[in-house]
C-alpha cells in the first residue's frame, strides 16, 4: 500500500533525481521539446514509467500559461442532439491533444453564467458554450473572458462572438415549403421554447416566410410551444387534433418531439402521412427509431461540434482566422413520415 501511495505522489524532482539529470530536462521531456538528446529523453522516459510519474496539468499550466484543457458547457448530456454534438467536439480535441472538462447547464442561466466562471477558474485554454438564449449578460461575460470562447449550435444576434451553426431560417423555409409543395395550406409548428433564439428568430420566421411567399395565412393558432422532450410531442399533438381546423402536416422543431408527434396521431388512429405528413429537425439517430422513419432536416451535428472546437484551436495557438461565423449547410433527409 506504502509503494502504491509514493507512486501516486511522484514530482518531477524524483525523476529528475532518478534521471541525474535537471529538473528543466525532465520537463522539456515531458513537453516534447526536440531540444534533448536522444539517450537523455530516453532515459528520462525509461525512469518516468518505472516511477509511474503522472505529470501535473495545472502546474505545468502555470509555469507555460496552457493548460491544454478546454471547458465544454453543453445545457443537457442526456439529449441526443447535444451528445451527438458533444461527440464532434471531443474528438478533435483528442487529436490536437486538448482534455476536455465537460458541464451540464441545465439550460439553466444562472448556472451558464456559474459554470462559466467555474471553467475560467480551473485554467482552461477556451470554451465550447452551447446554449438556448444568449442574453446581454452572457455577451458581456463572454467578452471579458481571458481565453476564446465559440458557440457551437447556438445563435447569438449580435454575432460578435466566434460560432458555427446552419442557416436556420433557411432551414426551416425549405422544410415548411417542402410541405406547401406538396399540397398542404394547413401546416402546423411545433416549436421548441420560445426563448430560444433559434426558434423565435429563425425557425419561426422561416416558417412565416414559406407561408408568405405561397399566399398562405400565417395563423397563430398553428403555432405551438414545446419544450424538446417526447411528452411535449405527445401534448401537442393533443393540441393540434383539437383545432377547429386541423392541420394537415406539422413541421417540428427537433425530433424528439416528433416522435411525440408521430405517436400520438398512431393512438388517435391517424395514419403517418396518409392522414398528416410530419418533416423534423436535426435528423439525430431518434430520426430511424420510429415507424414510419422521420423526415429530417439534417443538421450535421457531429461536424458543427468539430469544426467548432477546430476553430476554437485556432484562436487558442492565435492561427489567422478568416471567419469568425461558421455557416455549415443543411438539407433535407426524405423517408417515411412523408408521402
Amino acid at each position: 500500500m506504502k509503494k502504491e501511495c509514493k507512486e501516486m505522489n511522484v514530482t518531477i524532482y524524483d525523476v529528475a533525481r532518478e534521471a541525474n539529470v535537471s529538473m528543466a530536462t525532465v520537463s522539456r521531456v515531458v513537453n516534447g521539446n526536440p531540444n534533448v538528446k536522444p539517450a537523455t529523453r530516453k532515459k528520462v522516459l525509461e525512469v518516468i514509467d518505472r516511477l509511474g510519474y503522472r505529470p501535473n496539468a495545472v502546474a505545468r499550466g502555470l509555469a507555460s500559461k496552457k493548460t491544454t484543457t478546454v471547458g465544454v458547457i453543453i445545457p443537457d448530456i442526456s439529449n441526443i442532439f447535444f451528445a451527438e454534438l458533444a461527440r464532434g467536439i471531443e474528438d478533435i480535441a483528442t487529436m490536437y491533444k486538448y482534455n476536455i472538462i465537460l458541464s451540464n447547464s441545465d439550460q439553466n442561466k444562472d448556472k451558464e453564467l456559474h459554470l462559466l466562471n467555474t471553467m475560467l477558474g480551473k485554467q482552461v485554454d477556451g470554451i465550447v458554450f452551447m446554449g438556448g438564449h444568449i442574453t446581454d449578460e452572457h455577451v458581456k461575460e463572454f467578452e471579458r473572458s481571458p481565453v476564446p470562447i465559440v458557440l457551437a449550435g447556438t445563435v447569438e444576434e449580435s454575432h460578435t462572438v466566434p460560432s458555427v451553426n446552419i442557416n436556420y431560417q433557411d432551414a426551416a423555409y425549405d422544410a415548411v415549403k417542402e410541405l406547401v409543395n406538396k399540397g398542404h395550406e394547413k401546416i402546423a409548428y411545433v416549436s421548441g421554447p420560445f426563448h430560444d433564439t433559434i426558434n423565435i428568430k429563425s425557425k419561426l420566421e422561416g416558417y412565416k416566410q414559406a407561408l408568405l411567399d405561397s399566399n398562405i395565412t400565417y395563423k397563430e393558432d398553428l403555432v405551438l410551444e414545446g419544450d424538446y422532450t417526447y411528452d411535449s410531442g405527445l401534448e401537442a399533438w393533443q393540441r393540434i387534433k383539437e383545432l377547429e381546423d386541423t392541420p394537415t402536416a406539422v413541421f417540428v422543431g427537433n425530433d424528439e418531439m416528433a416522435l411525440g408527434i408521430v405517436h400520438g396521431a398512431q393512438d388517435d388512429g391517424v395514419n403517418i402521412p396518409e392522414k398528416a405528413e410530419v418533416i423534423s429537425f436535426d435528423n439525430t439517430r431518434l430520426a430511424l427509431m420510429v415507424r414510419p422513419q422521420l423526415t429530417s432536416v439534417v443538421q450535421p451535428l457531429y461536424d458543427i461540434g468539430a469544426v467548432s472546437m477546430r476553430l476554437l484551436t485556432k484562436y487558442m495557438n492565435k492561427e489567422n482566422v478568416d471567419e469568425n461565423i461558421v455557416v455549415l449547410p443543411h438539407r433535407i433527409e426524405f423517408r417515411g413520415s412523408t408521402k
